[in-house]
């Protein structure tokens, strides 16, 4: 058990000589405990040093030494679900010493990468992915004839979306040898980890058990009532000590329930299940931050961890008071929850990350967490709507994408007053372009009836967050992670006109029209250059009037957006101009056509050309060519 994070980088002979699968696969059983040991102690070393997830690593380290010690990866495929679990797999296949770069530019992504190792079989990022892509090449494999094992390891939370279950009752139907791993480290399916509970574990495991089985099937199906009474004794046995029925039912074979810390208990019951035919779960209890003292006593709080930094560089952090804009956002929705009894917010597990606690204490009763499921989310707050409540639903952009279709059939398509407050718009940073959210003011302006709004810092974001919520239809919120800018909040609860736009600078020649947080680098380039400054703030519907009479008065219009160009707010203005018959010199600047590796943000918009050098760059290349 460990109680602090070493700043120096612990001895670890053994997990050293470790470089790849094969070379586990060479120890004796009885080393793998203290491999273990190794292997937690280096990844709180090198999380400490990146930052990155952390709970989730060290609840799955026996696991992940179990399946790489009887598996043979890669031939064997092993797809790891979301992935904030992998850190492990990462310093058993051969990226140990690279663990320090993680979710820097350059370096370790931070999430499963295909093109990062052959032993990442399928990239993640997002969550509930795992059974189906595994069932995919189990499937694979069947039709070109080779001889492998497919296991997905998939949390208890990722268990709670629809694409899980869809996966499992495919897979159920179909003749196959895929293995399911249930990695539950907080759900109550079960909590019965006791020795009758792994003694049938391993006898439901035993090939006498289930040649038995298989057996007795063959000869008692030929006797219905015997075979049916054999059948139900069977499951009432299963029942007693284990969540078995529903996965039964669906055509799984299920073991468990085993303790997901006791490593030779997993080596043997997966040597015990790996060559059994058909579809099978084995349920696995782990305890999410395992042998680190504080994660296990909050696990959600060290879910991920800021990498360790100099006592100076701590102090001048606390002594930043900006708040984020997720803050900002649950500080907006208490304050309009307290000023109407019809708001309901609703969260697809991310309350923290979308700075919902506070609301969660205040509002109990009003607050809806409906755990890792994006479709329901949205419809359910279709359905709160229909009844004359107004639901805010807080959702980060690229989850949003997994509501897409109940976003425009549910929502917009009935024109029901739902607020869409949208987190992580733009590039997010360290998580990289699984994270990032790049198209939303693309997918969502193309949506008729649905108001899209991007503001320019923490005070517009509460006007616009307001107007959202006052307007009588569906809205949409868009605003970035991290820190606002720290200027002064308006208290009130205001709204300003929709499709309204803000003079932020007068000028000349040029005009610069900002879409949301990019304000700031657009308000440099256009001092250095006397140009007219525009907050656009809605994207949906656009300022026409003001844009129609800037492309009459000035030589050059620049469009400025944290999103893809292609379909965004540039286009926006394009389809504007052209449908006018206006054909002004437009010049769009966005993110490229491309998904942006993982970085600092800063260092990603300015590779992007976004930050004020880039767009002052831009603008004088443009203006060279036309002049």
């Amino acid at each position: 058990m460990f109680d602090h994070i070493p700043l120096e980088r612990p001895a670890t002979p053994l997990l050293d000589s470790v470089n790849a699968p094969a070379d586990l696969r060479q120890l004796d059983l009885a080393q793998l405990p203290e491999l273990a040991r190794q292997l937690r102690e280096f990844l709180l070393y090198s999380v400490g040093r990146s930052g990155g997830h952390f709970g989730a690593g060290l609840g799955v380290v026996e696991l992940t030494i179990a399946l790489h010690y009887v598996f043979n990866t890669p031939d064997d495929r092993l797809v790891w679900d979301v992935g904030h679990q992998s850190y492990p797999h990462k310093i058993l296949t051969g990226r140990r010493e690279r663990m320090p770069t993680i979710r820097q530019a350059g370096g370790l992504a931070a999430f499963n990468s295909r093109a990062e190792s052959e032993y990442d079989t399928f990239g993640v990022g997002h969550s509930s992915t795992s059974i189906s892509a595994a069932l995919g090449m189990m499937l694979a494999a069947q039709q070109l004839k080779v001889d492998r094992k497919v296991v997905a390891v998939i949390g208890d939370g990722a268990m709670t979306a629809g694409m899980a279950f869809e996966a499992l009752n495919h897979a159920g139907g179909t003749e196959n040898d895929l293995l399911v791993i249930l990695n539950d480290n907080n759900m109550s399916i079960s909590k019965n980890i006791g020795a009758l509970s792994s003694y049938f574990a391993r006898m439901w495991a035993s090939k006498p058990y289930n040649l038995l089985r298989a057996g007795s099937k063959k000869v008692l199906s030929a006797l219905p009532p015997i075979w049916d009474a054999a059948h139900r004794a069977e499951e009432y046995m299963k029942g007693m000590v284990s969540p078995a029925t529903i996965f039964e039912e669906l055509g799984f074979t299920y073991f468990g329930v085993i303790d997901g810390h006791d490593l030779k208990g997993l080596v043997d019951i997966l040597h015990d299940i790996k060559d059994l035919k058909g579809p099978r779960l084995l349920h696995v209890m782990t305890r999410k931050g395992k042998g680190y003292l504080p994660a296990e006593a909050d696990p959600f709080g060290m879910h991920a961890l800021n990498k360790m930094v100099p006592q100076a560089e701590k102090a001048k952090a606390a002594q930043d008071s900006t708040p984020t804009y997720s803050a900002v956002f649950g500080d907006w929705l208490c304050d309009m929850a307290a000023s109407d009894p019809a708001l309901m917010a609703i969260t697809p597990a991310m309350g923290e990350g979308s700075g919902m606690r506070r609301f969660e204490a205040e509002f109990p009763t009003r607050f809806f967490d409906v755990a890792i499921a994006e479709q329901h989310a949205v419809t359910f707050a279709a359905g709160l709507a229909c009844e004359g409540l107004k639901p805010v639903v807080a959702i980060y952009s690229t989850f949003l994408q997994r509501g897409y279709d109940q976003l425009i059939h549910d929502v917009a398509l009935q024109n029901l007053d739902v607020l869409f407050a949208i987190d992580r718009a733009g590039l997010v940073g360290a998580d990289g372009p699984t994270h990032a959210g790049s198209f939303d003011l693309s997918y969502l302006r193309c949506i008729p009836n649905l108001i899209v709004m991007a503001p320019s810092d923490e005070n517009e974001a509460r006007l616009l967050l307001s107007t959202g919520y006052h307007h009588q239809g569906p809205a949409a919120v868009r605003y970035p992670r991290g820190r606002a800018t720290g200027i002064t909040l308006d208290a009130t609860l205001t709204a300003v006109p929709i499709g309204k736009a803000r003079k932020v600078r007068e000028g000349r020649r040029v005009a610069l029209l900002a879409f949301g947080t990019l304000l700031a680098a657009a308000r440099t380039a256009a001092a250095e250059l006397d140009a007219p400054l525009i907050d656009m703030r809605f994207i949906k519907p656009l300022d026409e009037a003001l844009i129609v009479e800037l492309a009459a008065s000035h030589t050059l219009l620049v469009t400025i957006e944290e999103n893809v160009v292609s379909g965004g707010a540039g286009s926006a203005v394009n389809e504007l101009l052209v449908n006018r018959g206006i054909t002004p010199r437009v010049l769009n600047l966005g993110l490229p056509d491309r998904f942006v590796d993982h970085g600092r943000p800063q260092d990603l918009l300015s590779a992007c050309g976004l930050d004020a050098a880039g767009i002052l760059h831009s603008i004088r290349e443009r203006l060279a060519q036309i002049s």
